[in-house]
């Protein structure tokens, strides 16, 4: 009887534990992939892996572009973008970024080429309003006048939530 007792209580105990910890898990919002932090300088990001490969100049290895959206709560433009790649693009200024959103139609932009062009930057909200509602983004650019191009496709699932989240850390409204 008393171990009749014992396997009640654990059992009891387990119920309450998945009723507490299920209600904890429903309660964060889904942010599919997204990983959202702060860096030291107090700017709040979300980032996301590319769906698929690159290979290195080499050939050895892949690799996935990362994006990176990001909010600076005392900045000016608060929101910019960036796409980190590991292999360089030639390009020392700027670069044109062929942007394609839910497989919609191409447009062109101009990003900035970052520190010895691994990253590709965009800054401003436009970038991230065109986003809000999409669900899968294609990014495409050239490494090189004689090189190829790189393209970099990311499913956006948990973007807004995202979005919501890092708006929420820098104290304004989403764009």
């Amino acid at each position: 009887m008393k171990l009749g007792l014992m396997m009640r209580d654990v059992v009891v105990a387990a119920a309450l534990l998945l009723a507490v910890t299920s209600g904890t898990a429903r309660a964060e919002p889904d942010l599919g992939n997204w990983h959202v932090d702060t860096g030291s300088d107090g700017q709040i990001t979300a980032s996301l892996h590319a769906s698929n490969k690159l290979i290195t100049g080499g050939g050895a290895l892949g690799y996935s572009p990362v994006l990176t959206l990001a909010c600076r709560p005392d900045g000016d433009p608060r929101w910019s973008e960036w796409l980190k790649l590991s292999d360089s693009v030639s390009a020392s200024r700027k670069i044109t970024m062929s942007v394609i959103v839910d497989g919609g139609s191409k447009v062109d932009e101009s990003w900035w080429v970052g520190p010895r062009g691994r990253m590709l930057f965009r800054e401003g909200d436009d970038g991230i309003k065109r986003l809000v509602s999409a669900s899968r983004l294609t990014l495409s650019w050239r490494f090189g006048l004689l090189s190829g191009r790189g393209e970099a496709d990311f499913e956006l699932a948990g973007l807004s939530e995202a979005i919501g989240r890092i708006a929420a850390s820098c104290k304004i409204d989403p764009p």
